[in-house]
């Protein structure tokens, strides 16, 4: 199937589940979800996978174990890329009522993976060249986000001169649209496309100066 758009009846369906997240509304519009939600989701990244990566649809419900909020289902619809061998990098893609996200980079790192970051943001060649990538975006309309410390990490001076880019513990970019006609029609790939590539220097640099984990998986924490 090849990807047409996000109908107007999935952006519905996450207001009518914000406003009851229960196991009976699901239930009742599951095939609604399905047709409307996933099957589009799904050809958008299959469509998007040849330069992108391999595509993962994250799961509809909710991990409620260790959460106060208890309601089962996300209301939203998410989808990540990654590339073999790319490590920390990753491409994301969602769809909600408050309409469509593209965003890239990193939205985890484990602490080996932190300390080679700062390390590289440290250093004046690689640091430098992360410091202009990050301007580029912005100046493109792109945000630049990420978990931060509010206070300088151990080590580094306060007044360093990328001393907010130090503060990062993960670090991704991305546009967010709200809802317009153009969801329901092709022009998404279009858009995905054009910030997902925006965000390729993103995606390199980390790949260059992070890389993956080299932490044994009990102490991905």
């Amino acid at each position: 199937m090849s990807f047409t758009g996000f109908p107007d009846e999935g952006l519905v369906f996450y207001e009518g589940l914000e406003a009851d997240n229960s196991k009976s509304f699901w239930t009742e519009h599951k095939s609604t979800y399905d047709e409307h939600v996933k099957v589009p989701m799904q050809a958008l990244v299959e469509e998007l996978a040849a330069e992108f990566g391999t595509p993962k649809l994250f799961r509809p419900y909710r991990d409620v174990r260790f959460s106060k909020d208890k309601t089962p289902y996300k209301t939203h619809q998410g989808a990540v890329l990654h590339l073999p061998g790319a490590g920390v990098g990753a491409w994301y893609v969602e769809v909600s009522a408050d309409g469509l996200q593209a965003r890239g980079g990193s939205w985890r790192m484990q602490p080996d993976q932190v300390e080679r970051y700062r390390r590289a943001v440290d250093d004046d060649v690689p640091g430098g060249q992360l410091e202009q990538i990050v301007a580029k975006l912005r100046r493109g309309g792109i945000t630049v986000d990420g978990d931060r410390l509010k206070r300088t990490p151990r080590g580094y001076d306060a007044d360093h001169v990328r001393v907010e880019l130090l503060r990062h513990k993960s670090i991704h970019g991305g546009r967010h649209w709200t809802p317009e006609d153009w969801l329901d029609s092709r022009e998404v790939v279009a858009r995905v496309q054009t910030t997902w590539r925006a965000l390729v220097p993103l995606n390199q640099w980390l790949a260059d100066n992070v890389g993956a984990t080299t932490a044994p998986p009990d102490r991905r924490r």
